[in-house]
């Protein structure tokens, strides 16, 4: 990896080459998107049975879109037991997590006025989940536990078949663990269009989450407003910020867990350490060597794998915070103390044994998280992504009268002599 001084200069072209992992001819890529979903608007399920033969080479229809029963009870029968016990505690850990987050709707009540808030479930909800060489479980249960603890009340998911016109035995064991009652065999832009839209099998919901390639990415942008989404997903990241005391073998294989990914996945260490700088660079080397991705490790890291060297901590973590991390690792002498300074990344982990994969699959918080520099702003998918809010306003006849010239004031400074007249009417001598 290349071993870079960190100044003003190199922190800036670093976030500049960030924010350009994304493919160039985006106007080619949206015109094929657009063609989809107004065809599967305009035609419903002869739309997308015609896609899904096109792109996955599988001849569906009405009768064969939804996985059945027989399937699912199939899928338990060819699953590793193995895998299927993780998944369950996996599950386990996910959902305890995420029960933590729920909200409570709340009222307050004084001298006539009642105000409040009212939490209400999304009432339907899509979860996409791709498909491809990986078959994605740990996603189905990031996208779908916290929907069930928020008690959205029907939750769907679709996934493109694989060219025997089934789904991995591993992703419907897992939205069978995690309680999904509906799952039909979609994928790519006709999948989020079919959500957006409705068909005759597939029915219309009220937001979409899940990962997906660039089509999928473009076809949600596409419908948000029509739908709600969760967010557009950029390549993955990990950011690691160490000092002397890190473990470069532990470094190394953290940076790899990421640059693996795709070729557009970013891996960067910042660190005060020159000697852990060089012997964190020569253990990527001996991993990549071994590793089976390694013709995507190795483009990863060409294109955004960069080794950092900085004066001082304070230096490291202002850039870690500059540069916003989907994943951040913080690996020095006092872990706890430099997470108090962090004000911008998607999910922190602490300590050398805490290394980015627990939480891509295990520990329980959502492996969901903002990508791109966008944790600035935006948060991992939690319970609250599949809520709403209602306020509740409630006056008396005498609270209003205590009130009602401050209002009627207020309104026609602003030009607004109908909202002051909504007012004034109720009090008319």
């Amino acid at each position: 990896m290349r071993i870079i001084k960190l100044t003003e200069e190199t922190k800036k072209d670093l976030l500049s080459a960030l924010l350009k992992r994304s493919p160039k001819q985006y106007g080619e890529y949206e015109s094929r998107v657009e063609a989809i979903l107004s065809d599967v608007e305009k035609r419903g399920d002869e739309a997308v049975f015609e896609y899904t033969e096109k792109f996955d080479g599988v001849k569906l229809d009405k009768s064969t879109v939804r996985v059945s029963e027989a399937e699912i009870k199939e899928a338990y029968d060819k699953i590793d037991p193995k895998v299927l016990a993780v998944i369950k505690k996996a599950a386990a850990n996910i959902k305890s997590f995420h029960e933590k987050q729920k909200r409570n709707s709340w009222f307050d009540y004084s001298d006539g006025i009642i105000i409040g808030q009212r939490i209400i479930p999304i009432e339907t909800v899509g979860v996409y989940v791709p498909g491809g060489s990986a078959p994605l479980s740990s996603s189905v249960l990031m996208n779908t536990v916290p929907a069930i603890v928020a008690e959205v009340k029907r939750l769907i998911m679709l996934t493109p078949p694989g060219k025997d016109g089934k789904i991995n035995e591993c992703v419907l064991v897992a939205a069978d663990v995690a309680g999904v009652k509906e799952i039909y065999k979609c994928g790519g832009s006709q999948a989020i269009a079919a959500m957006a839209y409705g068909t005759e099998s597939i029915p219309k919901v009220d937001k979409i989450v899940g990962p997906g390639n660039i089509y999928v990415a473009l076809a949600k942008k596409r419908v948000y407003g029509n739908v709600g989404i969760d967010s557009i997903a950029g390549p993955s990241e990990i950011l690691v910020l160490a000092d002397e005391t890190a473990n470069p073998k532990f470094v190394a294989a953290d940076l790899l867990s990421q640059a693996e990914h795709d070729p557009l996945a970013s891996a960067i260490l910042i660190t005060t350490s020159k000697e852990l700088a060089d012997n964190v660079s020569t253990e990527v080397e001996k991993f990549t060597a071994k590793l089976e991705r390694k013709e995507i490790i190795e483009k990863s890291l060409e294109n955004f794998g960069y080794i950092f060297i900085a004066d001082s901590m304070e230096e490291a973590i202002k850039a870690a915070n500059d540069v916003a991390s989907e994943h951040l690792e913080v690996v020095t002498k006092d872990p706890f103390d430099v997470m108090t300074r962090i004000h911008n990344a998607g999910a922190v982990f602490l300590g050398p044994y805490s290394s980015e994969p627990l939480g891509d699959y295990f520990a329980g918080p959502n492996h969901v998280l903002p990508t791109n520099g966008t944790a600035r702003f935006f948060s991992p998918l939690s319970v609250d992504d599949f809520i709403k809010k209602s306020s509740i306003i409630s006056y008396s006849k005498e609270a209003l009268e205590k009130v009602h010239d401050d209002i009627e004031t207020f309104a026609k400074a602003e030009g607004l002599t109908a909202h002051a007249n909504s007012v004034a009417v109720r009090f008319e001598k």
